[in-house]
């Protein structure tokens, strides 16, 4: 009798695990291209926004228009769990919000109506001035780890715009590269590690040079700008190529590789995750006819892929760059004056197999009781 059972629930199993694999399996081409849920991360109404950072949580840390008006001053933001918190120094007219770590302190700065700017903590629902200026002069954090250490620029004792990091309330001048005398800090790691760029002419940016700032050295990566840098010291940004190019790289180990272009002739790096998966934009199309055109990027596994054909196209989202990725490969990408959350989908096989394995274990819990349990109630 246990071997008949046994023989019974194995077949029913087995069958029922088939046909459901190949259900869960079977999509459609067009499903199968879809990869990413897409969250509108604007509060309605709202006329535009701009998201620049995401944590580990999904919380998005950007800039957005309140009032309804375009021409509204600006207001930083932080989205989390489906909520907008307005963010600014009490009495500032305009912020923007840059940074924000895996505990959802947020790093920006803010504007008086007369011009004095604030670089401000956001922390635990409280808002604090850095003391990295003096109000007259400014300073803008771009970004801050697990550690609660900033990176961004300000006005240095020069007069000169200078890269800074800020820890344990004391800030450091970085200078800039041999040869160069301004610099910006985009980017911070958990180990402290501050990429960004050296240059003497903002206006001309093929003349920038990006570095990698570690262990109190200020290394020279080339021609073009680093705008992001994972845990790993990888980084991610835009360098100009042989040809006179600029186009997104990926700086791993010592070597600088060339991301390419999706078409055209160039794209930028901005994003880069634990897993060296890379986001950012690249011009598809160049030219004063048709007009310039952008789209948004992932680069995973050696393929750059535009993330506008891994949404589902009646959106009509038109993203055209990505900001950041985190290391739950969810992407910050912004399109038609908003900002939105691309959400990774479970891969059909996946479903399938997750769908198997529970199936599995109901039928195993079932074969247990009718083996144990059925001989008593006959005696």
């Amino acid at each position: 009798m246990r071997n008949e059972t046994r023989r019974i629930w194995g077949g029913k199993f087995w069958y029922t695990a088939l046909v459901l694999s190949l259900v869960l399996s079977n999509t459609s081409p067009l499903a199968a291209d879809v990869l990413y849920s897409v969250t509108d991360i604007g509060r309605p109404g709202d006329p535009a926004a701009t998201g620049f950072a995401i944590n580990n949580a999904g919380q998005v840390v950007g800039t957005t228009n309140y009032s309804g008006a375009f021409n509204a001053p600006p207001r930083a933001f932080l989205y989390s769990n489906g909520q907008i918190t307005d963010l600014a120094f009490p009495g500032d007219s305009s912020s923007y919000g840059y940074g924000v770590n895996n505990a959802g302190q947020v790093v920006g700065y803010s504007y008086t109506l007369f011009g004095h700017s604030h670089a401000f903590l956001y922390s635990d629902g409280q808002i604090t001035d850095l003391g990295i200026s003096d109000g007259i002069s400014y300073a803008e954090p771009r970004a801050i780890n697990d550690r609660g250490q900033v990176a961004g620029y300000f006005n240095a004792s020069n007069g000169a715009t200078h890269a800074f990091l800020y820890s344990n309330g004391q800030v450091t001048d970085l200078g800039a590269l041999p040869g160069f005398d301004q610099s910006r800090a985009s980017a911070i790691n958990n180990s402290g590690q501050v990429v960004g760029w050296s240059y003497n002419n903002y206006a001309d940016p093929s003349a920038a040079h990006a570095f990698l700032y570690s262990d109190g050295q200020m290394r020279d990566l080339g021609a073009g700008n680093a705008l992001a840098i994972n845990d790993l010291g990888q980084v991610t940004g835009r360098f100009i190529n042989s040809n006179g190019d600029s186009h997104a790289f990926l700086y791993s180990n010592g070597q600088m590789t060339d991301l390419g272009v999706l078409a055209g002739r160039e794209s930028s790096g901005e994003g880069i995750n634990n897993a060296g998966q890379v986001v950012g934009s690249s011009v598809s199309v160049a030219g004063f006819f048709p007009p310039i055109i952008d789209s948004a990027f992932l680069y995973s596994n050696g393929q750059m892929r535009n993330l506008n054909t891994l949404i589902d196209p009646a959106l009509y989202l038109g993203l055209n760059e990505a900001t950041a990725i985190n290391d739950h490969g969810q992407i910050l990408a912004n399109g038609n004056g908003r900002a939105y959350l691309l959400t990774p989908i479970p891969e059909p096989s996946t479903l399938a197999l997750f769908g198997v394995a529970l199936l599995g274990c109901s039928i195993w819990a079932r074969c247990s009781q009718k083996h144990y349990t059925a001989p008593v109630l006959h005696k």
